[in-house]
């Protein structure tokens, strides 16, 4: 095991924002496209590489950048949307006519301002701690006006500009980046003005509305100039589970490199970090189905996930976790339960479910890769209650376990303040 201690931010999404196309939107956490970049530039022509986790798109498209031809799995469908739309080839005679398209689309957002109160918003649960009243109008009026232009953009052209209006509403948005998971920066304004001076507020607020439109416009010129740089490879996105890697349509080639970053063993959800692209963009309409997508995902623990996830129990002998990573695991989940409390039980359940989900993805995934080709997890290790999580020990043993040879860990880079975490490659050759 090679050792860096340093946190190495280049290594991270932070190295994604000036590159392109991956730049498009962020995703808390995420792994970097220059580690994805290394990896993929050491693959001859006509190399096959598989993300099945595939997340924002990173690794289909960094291979489609280098000629290579690219494929993931998800089972978010905003991420798969999102994972097309950035992987996509686009005709400059399209880009030209949806730049021409945008100049009129904000007017027609403008021309909405006044009677944005009664627009279509999504259920977000307290959606006035995201955005305040004016900045809700704006998003509300380009929603509609993105809507009724739908039909007349030409291809690739909307889904363009719905990247511009999630980079925009990110960005309006009270989010804040400064933690792992997202977070609130201190409320603005009130996101209702109160009924009394209502009518005062709203014109008060046009003028902060209209620069929210500004910024969409600026956003939509962002996208559509990244958009122009033509692809040497080929990428494509499939709905599928990554614990049978057996896409609902087509089938996987057979890859020579299968490079990703799964969820790490640390309860973060994907779906909550996610939530406002999700309900703006439709995908999500209700809390309940946030928890149901959730607990379809690895390591899904949010809202209606949590309650299944405290009643997992673990598969017979047959499927179970194979040894030496089974009897740690019991240990590990025993010293949870005995330490975390009233949540012990939940998050033992959860390091336990994890594990036996990646199991299965370990074998499955063993099928995917060509003889000689090569497997690349990069994986974070993790902590509950003062007690280790070595995800990338266990990693190491499921996929020689699984059939890969050769297995090595290399530590990354420190991953923050805490001494214990760092972030991991663990990889192995299909014999």
């Amino acid at each position: 095991m090679r050792s860096d201690t340093r946190q190495n931010a280049h290594l991270t999404y932070r190295a994604n924002a000036g590159a392109g196309r991956h730049g498009w939107l962020r995703l808390t956490p995420a792994y970097s496209v220059s580690l994805v970049r290394r990896y993929a530039a050491e693959m001859p022509p006509g190399s096959v590489v598989t993300d099945p986790f595939s997340g924002t798109g990173t690794t289909p498209l960094a291979a489609a950048e280098h000629g290579l031809t690219g494929q993931s799995l998800d089972v978010n469908p905003f991420l798969i949307w999102l994972g097309k739309t950035k992987t996509a080839a686009y005709e400059p005679a399209h880009l030209r006519e949806t730049r021409q398209a945008l100049a009129p689309l904000v007017r027609r957002a403008e021309e909405l301002l006044p009677e944005a109160g009664g627009l279509w918003q999504p259920e977000l649960h307290n959606i006035g701690r995201w955005w305040a009243w004016s900045a809700l109008d704006a998003l509300k009026a380009v929603r509609r006006a993105l809507d009724v232009a739908a039909g007349g953009l030409p291809p690739g052209g909307r889904d363009l500009l719905d990247v511009a209006f999630c980079r925009t509403l990110i960005a309006s948005s009270n989010a804040a980046f400064n933690h792992q998971s997202m977070s609130f920066k201190q409320e603005r304004e009130e996101s209702t003005p109160p009924a009394a001076d209502a009518a005062a507020l709203r014109a008060l607020g046009l003028d902060a509305a209209r620069a929210v439109l500004e910024d969409f416009r600026r956003e939509a010129d962002t996208t559509l100039a990244s958009a122009a740089a033509p692809l040497p490879g080929t990428a494509r996105v499939l709905y599928g589970d990554s614990r049978d890697m057996q896409p609902a349509a087509g089938r996987l080639l057979p890859c020579d490199l299968l490079l990703t970053s799964p969820p790490y063993v640390n309860r973060m959800s994907y779906i909550r970090e996610l939530r406002p692209y999700m309900y703006w963009m439709r995908h999500l309409r209700r809390a309940e189905d946030a928890g149901r997508l959730d607990w379809q995902a690895i390591g899904g623990t949010w809202g209606a996930a949590t309650s299944r996830v405290r009643a997992w129990i673990p598969p017979g002998p047959a499927a179970g976790v194979p040894e030496p990573v089974a009897g740690e695991l019991a240990r590990t989940q025993a010293a949870i339960r005995r330490d975390g409390g009233r949540n012990g039980p939940l998050l033992a359940n959860y390091v336990g479910k994890y594990v036996h989900d990646m199991w299965g993805h370990f074998r499955a995934a063993y099928k995917n890769v060509r003889g000689g080709g090569r497997a690349v997890y990069v994986i974070g290790n993790s902590t509950f209650y003062g007690n280790q999580v070595p995800a990338q020990e266990w990693y190491a043993a499921l996929l020689g376990a699984a059939g890969f040879a050769g297995v090595e860990v290399e530590v990354i880079r420190k991953r923050n303040s805490n001494k214990a975490l760092f972030e991991y490659a663990v990889s192995g050759v299909r014999r």
